[in-house]
């Protein structure tokens, strides 16, 4: 039987909902916005790009944690490496001015004993490689801040590689030397790397050369709606072989519906190809999409809930959907600082 609104916010509070990509911390940091406020709910309407997060609307949403992803201008590339410092010392003055309610947690363990406290997670995530500026140093410097994933590209080429579609998109270049060397470097340092963007050829790139799980914070596939930036069956299989994560986007635009079932849809799709472990939660709140309707911002997740046990999924299966697909890839990653652990 599907769960009621009531019984999917009940359930919220006994597993971890955890979202790996919303792009708030620009607007706190470009535009001033408040993340402890309540921000009235944006209509259902093509104007409803940002003002998708608070920590007010988070809690009635059930979250245990946030991915914030930093997002940075590629042209000129200078200077991407001080925007992505910006947006996380705009986190770090939110989370100073209200301990009580958020922290920085790097680990599932962290996430979990957040969760105890009654305190929500923030964790970090870039948005496109130009934030290294062509060098391999500011992956430590990163993950030492908290960052925990590095989205190799974004739409425009860097040194890594090349966009599925953007400025200077090529469907036959895949990782440069130097995006190997990125790959090796985010495994040494404790930073997830996340094949969001990036053309297919670096994306089998990447895969190929990872030793821990990648992910896909933020994407919709093939399967269900063809768009350019979605991933396709081989490239899910080869995230979850690597025992990786996938997380669907809630862009109406490559959901291919203004329907919350179209994100059902896409989920079920990924469990049908590889299986209940490798879904997960990557909605691009704050990121310039219009989300579907009964997915206006962060406080309707439980409606996603019950859409998603409409459709026959079981408790267990949605604890995995929801965050524990998540925790899982955070565990099997260590962080820095616990790399020797």
């Amino acid at each position: 039987m599907a769960l009621t609104l009531d019984e999917a916010r009940a359930f919220h509070d006994e597993i971890f909902v955890m979202d790996l990509h919303a792009d708030t911390a620009k607007l706190m940091d470009k535009l001033g916005y408040d993340l402890a406020a309540r921000h009235e709910r944006p209509m259902p309407t093509v104007a409803n790009l940002i003002g998708h997060v608070d920590l007010p609307r988070m809690r009635d949403g059930g979250m245990a944690g946030q991915f914030f992803s930093f997002w940075t201008n590629p042209l000129p590339e200078r200077g991407c490496t001080r925007s992505v410092n910006r947006q996380l010392d705009a986190l770090d003055v939110a989370m100073g001015k209200h301990p009580e309610q958020l922290t920085w947690s790097r680990t599932g363990a962290d996430v979990r004993a957040a969760k105890a406290a009654g305190r929500m997670s923030a964790l970090g995530g870039i948005e496109g490689g130009q934030a290294l500026e062509s060098k391999l140093d500011p992956i430590e410097t990163f993950s030492r801040r908290g960052v925990r994933y590095l989205g190799l590209l974004h739409f425009s080429k860097n040194a890594i590689g090349r966009p599925s579609k953007g400025r200077g998109s090529d469907p036959h270049e895949g990782l440069t030397a130097f995006g190997r060397d990125v790959v090796r470097e985010c495994e040494r340092c404790g930073v997830i790397v996340d094949l969001a963007h990036i053309n297919r050829r670096g994306f089998m790139d990447a895969l190929e050369l990872a030793t821990v799980p990648p992910m896909v914070s933020h994407t919709g596939v093939l399967g269900v709606h063809e768009h350019w930036r979605n991933i396709d069956d081989e490239q899910i299989r080869g995230v979850a072989n690597k025992g990786g994560c996938v997380g669907i986007i809630f862009s109406r635009k490559y959901l291919g519906s203004a329907s919350i079932d179209a994100v059902v849809d896409h989920i079920a799709h990924v469990i049908d190809v590889a299986g209940e472990d490798v879904p997960a939660l990557g909605s691009d709140f704050d990121g310039f999409v219009v989300p579907p309707i009964g997915l206006e911002d962060i406080a309707a997740m439980p409606n996603l809930t019950v859409a998603l046990s409409r459709r026959g999924i079981s408790d267990r299966v949605l604890a995995k959907i929801l965050g524990g697909n998540v925790l899982r890839v955070l565990d099997a990653v260590p962080a820095w600082g616990k790399l020797a652990a």
